[in-house]
């Protein structure tokens, strides 16, 4: 027996039975992760509030329902929560059998939505109109490719070999190129930021990823000498790096966003002050891409501090679950869903500060929408699933 194994049998055993073993009969559902779970409906309540304070005055300068966006927020919400308790009832382990599904699925759905039944918004064909309600495939996609690929690695129990590496980029770089055609630069971003935590996790060697860091700057110097991106992201681009960016063109929204944060203070002018930028409606998209700006000029660096703290304690769940998982394959989800907020968060708060691109991410829980809420909730679904399973 190794020696582990003598150990944990000798730390375990009290009275005659293993602490694992009388903690394995207890019913999953006795083994919920509270912090997780007031972590994601914190965020997501912290985010209906500010929808509605950068959406109110704009709805009400149009005549429009100033709680519009709210309620549709909030019926996401309840939506997205029956969705959680199912995802976190069925045995996650039942996924490695349906990751070629899931996969299709996802995949199926960023081809179909480049066709007449996907609908052009912004210049970008991202979205199916279904009457309600907008959906986005590519949210959807995200957690295919975390099933898909934590699937594949796990199968080779930290063994990984450059074939196996192969076919997760494989896996991963055929939704990332329909992804393109959409065009959707920040999701193909998150894409890759996933991929290269699941490998990481998975046991891939250090060759590997410098093999793949010499492969992402190549791809990245020949998409930018073909001239593969479309203007307004390479504008985009340009406006970031230059310190002094046209505020008339791609550098408004940066630059708006910048004014609004730092026009915040320690304590914020509050929600109801009528001449903030977030009641004038100087930013654009603010319920959505943008709205961190309204967190920071309404409840200052205080109300950032306390949003940065709940994403702090999500993600550090989701490592912790990560760590204590059973087998391979619930660590590699939960590192997966961990690595995606985590880059999220960064990409999303750091273009508004000016420290990144503007590249249209959303701020988990935060920005207005179904699909990202959905998927969201869905991931805390599947890290309490394998929190709660940890003695199975």
């Amino acid at each position: 027996m190794a020696t582990r194994d003598v150990f944990r049998g000798a730390v375990d055993r009290i009275g005659g039975e293993p602490v694992s073993a009388r903690m394995a009969r207890k019913a999953p559902i006795r083994h919920v992760d509270p912090t997780l779970l007031i972590s994601a409906v914190a965020l997501a309540a912290f985010g209906a509030v500010m929808i509605f304070s950068a959406t109110e005055s704009k709805q009400l300068q149009a005549g429009l329902d100033p709680g519009f966006f709210l309620k549709r927020q909030i019926v996401y919400a309840v939506v997205a929560s029956v969705v959680l308790v199912i995802v976190s009832a069925v045995d996650y382990k039942h996924l490695r059998t349906a990751a070629a599904p899931l996969y299709i699925v996802g995949v199926a759905g960023l081809a179909l939505v480049l066709t007449p039944l996907g609908t052009v918004t912004g210049g970008a064909r991202r979205w199916f109109n279904l009457g309600f309600v907008t959906a986005q495939p590519s949210e959807i996609a995200k957690l295919g490719v975390i099933v898909a690929v934590g699937a594949l690695l796990a199968r080779r129990k930290g063994e990984v070999r450059s074939r196996d590496v192969m076919l997760c980029l494989a896996a991963v770089l055929l939704p990332m190129a329909l992804i393109y055609l959409e065009p959707d630069l920040g999701t193909m971003m998150i894409f890759s930021a996933l991929t290269g935590a699941l490998l990481l996790i998975g046991g891939a060697k250090v060759r590997h990823f410098l093999v793949l860091l010499v492969l992402t700057v190549g791809a990245t110097l020949a998409v930018l000498q073909m001239g593969l991106l479309e203007d307004y992201q390479l504008e985009r681009i340009t406006a970031f790096m230059d310190p002094t960016p046209n505020v008339q063109s791609e550098g408004y929204s940066p630059f708006q966003a910048k004014i609004a944060i730092a026009s915040g203070g320690v304590k914020g002018k509050g929600i109801q002050d009528r001449n903030s930028q977030t009641s004038l409606d100087f930013i654009p998209e603010q319920h959505t891409d943008f709205i961190f700006t309204a967190v920071g000029e309404q409840l200052g660096f205080m109300g950032s501090s306390v949003l940065l703290v709940l994403f702090g304690l999500l993600i550090w769940r989701a490592l912790r679950i990560a760590a204590m998982s059973r087998d391979l394959f619930g660590s590699l989800i939960a590192s997966g869903i961990a690595a995606m907020w985590a880059f999220q968060v960064f990409v999303n708060i750091g273009m508004t500060v000016g420290i990144m691109p503007v590249t249209g991410i959303p701020l988990p829980f935060i920005s207005f929408g179904g699909s990202s809420l959905l998927t969201n909730f869905a991931c805390v679904g599947l890290l309490h699933n394998v929190h709660m399973r940890r003695f199975l």
